[in-house]
């Protein structure tokens, strides 16, 4: 074979190879073209998803309190506003031997619900007819709800803030200040009454012997 043939020869060895590298970089591209786009779609899918767990997921249940002029009552309402409260039943600890309390969606607690239970309870303590600042009284509070269209249920312990204001011949008369959550609660009353009589004893003290 003469010279100029074998340099023919060898060009086209090159244009081959360098076609095939061409054509190795274009499946390379095509190929992470395609996983771009797969990892796109699948990122796309799991936020669809999200967005539909979050849609059919309703927010948790809580409430907020205001008090009225003269502190006889708290108006609740949820923290979440499409949420609809459609009646509620609160119970009290239970060294106030009160009935639980059953409201429809007016949505509130009054003073005059357990205010005599609580002084007496005091007294027993040993603790003053009046208040220097805010004390705390725990309830447990079962909310019938609305939402999203679903009827739903929360149970949940609540520290109702109150004073002890004294008026002279009339005695001491309880102020409803406002409400913080404590908690959840259990779906056993039972075991909701031990949980709410712990919570007293932590606020009020022990009974004096």
């Amino acid at each position: 074979m003469s010279e100029a043939s074998e340099r023919k020869r060898r060009s086209r060895l090159r244009w081959i190879t360098l076609g095939e590298a061409v054509a190795i970089a274009a499946v390379a591209i095509s190929g992470l073209t395609f996983w771009n786009s797969y990892q796109d779609r699948r990122d796309a899918r799991a936020e669809k998803a999200v967005e539909a767990a979050r849609a059919t997921t309703p927010a948790p249940f809580y409430l907020k309190a205001s008090a009225n002029g003269d502190g006889s009552t708290l108006t609740l309402s949820p923290v979440v506003a499409d949420q609809v409260i459609q009646g509620q039943t609160l119970r009290f600890p239970p060294a106030f031997a009160l009935a639980p309390v059953t409201t429809t969606s007016d949505a509130r607690i009054e003073a005059g619900w357990f205010g005599d239970a609580l002084k007496a309870d005091r007294k027993t303590r040993s603790l003053p007819d009046e208040t220097q600042g805010d004390e705390r009284v725990p309830l447990l509070i079962e909310t019938d709800y609305l939402a999203g269209g679903r009827e739903m249920k929360a149970r949940a312990f609540y520290d109702i803030g109150y004073a002890l204001e004294g008026h002279f011949l009339r005695g001491a008369s309880v102020k409803l200040r406002g409400m913080s959550l404590i908690g959840r609660a259990a779906t056993s009353d039972t075991t909701a009454d031990a949980r709410l009589a712990a919570l007293w004893e932590a606020r009020a003290g022990k009974v004096k012997k």
